[in-house]
């Protein structure tokens, strides 16, 4: 058939075919007449084909459809019984697919469900197709520390592998010579040296927040000075604002104006939405549709929440300061920047996260378990007011030398850890072992900081507020309640190569705000307001409730 082409699914004849192939004479009609006349065309011999197939096209579309359907019953039966995995204790529906953890995920009860389920399963537990959780501290020396002989656990893609197209943080750098390349540049920034030339900038914070709480203290509410009012948001607002001014230098201005600022308050909204995003993440499919769903406004509020941040590091990068912080550790000499300008973007804004919601989230913690209990309130207090007789004197030196002031710290960062659940690393190549249990590669690991801080196999009264525990005696005595206690398996920093950079700011930055509130302050409780700490729902970060608190100067 010269001349013929192919214009889709139809055999259409070109023009220069049409000149070539028919006479002149050609009429349509009457070719039409003939081929109908032609034995073979007529519509009665015709339909039993096309009913064939047809019949033919459904039953194959029928057997896909009978295949997909098997699908989803046969990875169950897989995971429940052939899995490498399948002989981990756990929860048969959790093991069989991954919407009971998803589910959890979403509703910010996963925490608080790991914690369940290690009560009935045990430290080992399977909580999903894939991944086992860990409710024991020699875990971490497993998971988290470079052994020798072994494979690193790399960090979960599923929970912190970049956006395609972005760059890498210090947090989302899986390999780990990208994250130890970003982490050498960023180290000189947290050192105890670097601290030391830092700690007016933290101390001018901490004055500024002690100025808006003699505010509070100065109020009048039922004919008395001092009112009620929530304390939690202010530990935000002053570690947002020295982790700005330490950053960026330049701060939120959240004492300032005692409120978030836009940016914190966006992030904190947004903190439900991430959870639903990690969970969809399970299903490619899901994640490929949610994608396409979200709307353009969302996309542009997204763009503008990181669009803040790199106006802020652009005005550093062109700021000439005369004192160190963090970004100066960033900068040449000749001006030009150690790390790809996307790096600092990225990483400077999870910095600015990770580096002040976990110690606000630990104040908030800290502080309402003392005002719940005033004989330990009552004691941290004596011991602050004893070992200073002004403020000025409340240098960051001088107050690790209080003993009670730490515990009661240390005390906060168990029983309320900002980061209750250390997200998943990844078993290595050719398998390993995690506190004995032998793991396929490809496995999913993740240790339950919640779950083992409460648990009463490591600690004594382990659901209770008990700071004593943390005293050197504690340790030393035979006698102590405490001293079988394993200290050791609270590592709310986390250990080994990726452990917190900023670990000793914060610790600076609790001691601090909480030594300076308890010398100025008389703080108690409000009557029927008591916040259940472990009621808390968690969604990658916890969501906090008010802490209502009355204040009042201790003159008053």
């Amino acid at each position: 058939m010269q001349g013929i082409h192919y214009y889709g699914l139809a055999l259409i004849p070109c023009e220069e075919s049409k000149k070539k192939a028919r006479p002149e004479s050609w009429d349509p009609e009457r070719e039409d007449a003939k081929a109908a006349s032609l034995p073979g065309t007529d519509s009665a011999v015709k339909e039993p084909d096309e009913a064939a197939s047809a019949q033919q096209k459904a039953s194959s579309s029928s057997s896909f459809l009978r295949l997909c359907s098997l699908y989803p019953v046969c990875k169950i039966v897989y995971n429940l019984y052939f899995h490498p995995l399948a002989k981990i204790p756990g929860p048969r529906a959790w093991a069989a697919t991954r919407l009971p953890y998803c589910r959890a995920l979403i509703q910010g009860t996963i925490v608080h469900d790991f914690e369940k389920l290690h009560q009935i399963y045990g430290p080992v537990v399977r909580t999903a197709p894939d991944e086992v959780t860990f409710a024991r501290g020699d875990a971490y020396n497993d998971i988290f520390r470079v052994r020798q002989g072994h494979n690193q656990f790399l960090k979960d893609p599923v929970w912190w592998a970049r956006q395609k197209g972005q760059p890498d943080s210090i947090l989302s750098a899986i390999r780990p010579e990208n994250h130890a390349r970003i982490r050498k540049i960023l180290a000189p920034g947290f050192t105890t040296r670097a601290l030391k030339a830092q700690e007016p900038l933290v101390q001018k914070y901490v004055n500024l927040l002690i100025q808006r709480m003699h505010d509070k203290a100065s109020e009048v509410q039922d004919g008395k000075k001092g009112v009620e009012f929530d304390i939690g948001p202010w530990f935000n607002f002053t570690t947002f604002d020295i982790f700005g001014e330490l950053g960026f230098g330049e701060s939120f201005d959240c004492l300032e104006n005692s409120r978030y600022h836009p940016w914190i308050a966006l992030l904190f909204n947004s903190v439900k939405a991430a959870a639903f995003i990690s969970a969809a993440k399970f299903f490619p499919l899901i994640t490929l549709m949610l994608m396409k769903c979200i709307p353009e406004s969302l996309k542009k509020v997204q763009k503008d929440h990181f669009q803040q941040i790199v106006d802020k590091v652009d005005r550093r990068l062109s700021w000439e300061l005369d004192r160190p912080d963090f970004m100066s550790h960033v900068i040449k000499s000749d001006g030009t920047t150690k790390m790809p300008i996307g790096e600092i973007y990225a990483t400077f804004m999870v910095m600015t996260t990770a580096g002040s919601e976990t110690t606000a989230t630990t104040l908030s913690g800290t502080m309402n378990h003392l005002v719940s209990q005033p004989e330990t309130l009552a004691k941290l207090t004596k011991e602050v007011r004893s070992a200073f007789q002004s403020e000025s004197d409340m240098t960051l030196d001088a107050l690790q030398d209080l003993p009670y002031l730490d515990a009661v710290l240390r005390e906060g960062l168990r029983t309320c850890p900002p980061v209750p659940w250390m997200l998943p690393r990844v078993v290595p190549r050719g398998g390993d072992t995690v506190c004995g249990t032998w793991l396929p590669e490809g496995t999913a690991v993740s240790i339950q900081a919640y779950t083992l801080n409460r648990d009463p196999s490591f600690f004594h009264s382990a659901t209770s507020f008990i700071p004593e525990r943390w005293l050197p005696e504690a340790s030393t005595n035979p006698k102590s309640p405490f001293y079988h206690d394993q200290r050791n398996a609270v590592q709310p920093f986390s250990v080994g190569p990726r452990e917190c950079l900023g670990q000793h700011l914060a610790w600076a930055e609790l001691r601090l705000i909480l030594a300076r509130l308890v010398w100025a302050f008389d703080f108690e409780a409000v009557e029927g307001k008591k916040l259940r700490w472990e009621e808390l729902r968690t969604f990658l970060l916890v969501e906090k409730k008010p802490i209502q608190v009355r204040i009042k100067r201790r003159s008053d």
